[in-house]
């Protein structure tokens, strides 16, 4: 791989890392919304619905962490 395809990589995967710390706030802040609510709340459709939507935010991490560390190997 040549040192400018190598260098747009690098980029992508600065753009990645700055999306993932963002959406890992995303994350934090509905946790702690889900944490802060009633058990009762916690247990109802709509905790449900937050339970979910941590669950789909914690999967869209991981993902992100498996592209850039692919993206990584590529470069070397």
């Amino acid at each position: 791989m040549n040192n400018t395809r190598r260098k747009s990589l690098k980029a992508i995967i600065e753009q990645i890392e700055t999306l993932s710390e963002e959406l890992d706030a995303l994350r934090d802040e509905e946790q702690e919304a889900y944490d802060n609510l009633p058990e009762g709340i916690q247990d109802s459709e709509r905790g449900e619905v937050m339970e979910e939507a941590i669950s789909n935010l914690e999967d869209a991490l991981s993902s992100l962490e498996e592209a850039t560390s692919s993206i990584e190997a590529a470069t070397e």
